[in-house]
């Protein structure tokens, strides 16, 4: 009888768990939906799939799943937006920015945390308070005093803008990687220093290797920040020179409020394929971290 039960509870949770699933994603099928329809209709039936022929006079199905008039516009809207927007520069910027600070975050923080479960004092309990601390403090209360500190060091650009990620991204990774190293046994570190391994040899050919699961969850979580921030680059940049993919497409607003949707529902489309890209191929060594930490021999 208990097996039954965990069955019937089993399949219940499937279907619920479901249920989540597809409400979770279907702000997505709706943008790409509706990237591909004619800018009116995007706004009369959002939810309807895009018609070439015209399904009014069809059946109530038709009727039901698709728009009532030609709506589907083809690659049109991917065209119209890359075009304002400027979106392959605009890629580019994205693309330099994220890649570079997600490397700095990554590892600088690894050693930062290293160091401070390591050695233990009172300067580095310091800077991992200090840590745990830039987590708590709201953006808004520094924005201000970043951008005229970040214009005064000519970070307005996206050179100096890596800079102010890695200092804005340094306290969740820090206290992230501190957890992890918790967990690494001091022997194996010792046995590399006894077989002659300086510090930075023993960090980089026994630590970080440990910490590639928890480095690929930093650069996650991290890039999934970067590549979608408005905000921040926003402030520091010189956007007349330099627009990322979020600043690009607030361009596609027009006077009086009129919004070119079907270009921003398409520019939305490739803004975020990359990013779930890099999750997909990123994902399967989180598991295998995960697997093998799991496994003790």
């Amino acid at each position: 009888m208990s097996s039954v039960r965990k069955a019937k509870h089993g399949i219940l949770l499937t279907i619920l768990f479901s249920i989540i699933s597809v409400l979770w994603v279907s702000p997505i099928f709706i943008v790409l939906l509706n990237s591909f329809k004619k800018r009116t209709y995007i706004s009369k039936e959002p939810f309807k799939l895009p018609s070439s022929v015209g399904s009014k006079e069809g059946s109530a199905l038709e009727q039901f799943f698709f728009t009532s008039k030609k709506s589907f516009v083809g690659i049109d809207n991917y065209t119209n937006g890359i075009e304002k927007t400027d979106f392959i520069r605009a890629f580019g910027y994205s693309l330099f920015i994220t890649v570079f600070a997600v490397f700095l975050i990554v590892l600088c923080t690894s050693m930062c945390g290293w160091y401070i479960t390591r050695v233990k004092n009172q300067f580095t309990t310091g800077i991992y308070y200090l840590c745990v601390f830039s987590m708590i403090i709201p953006f808004q209360m520094v924005m201000f005093t970043l951008s005229k500190v970040a214009d005064i060091l000519r970070f307005d650009n996206p050179f100096g803008i890596v800079f102010v990620y890695l200092g804005f991204g340094a306290g969740l990774a820090v206290f992230m990687f501190c957890g992890f190293v918790k967990a690494i046994p001091l022997e194996i570190e010792e046995a590399a220093m006894i077989d002659g391994c300086n510090p930075l040899q023993t960090y980089f050919r026994v630590v970080l290797p440990i910490l590639k699961p928890t480095c690929i969850t930093v650069a996650i979580l991290q890039a999934m920040w970067i590549w979608n921030d408005y905000l921040l680059p926003y402030l520091v940049l010189d956007i007349k020179k330099y627009k990322t993919i979020p600043i690009a497409v607030q361009y596609l607003k027009g006077g009086y409020g009129s919004v070119d949707m079907g270009a921003m529902m398409a520019m939305l489309v490739l803004a975020i394929i990359p990013i779930i890209i890099f999750y997909m191929i990123c994902q399967k060594y989180i598991i295998e971290g995960v697997i093998a930490g799991a496994v003790k021999g």
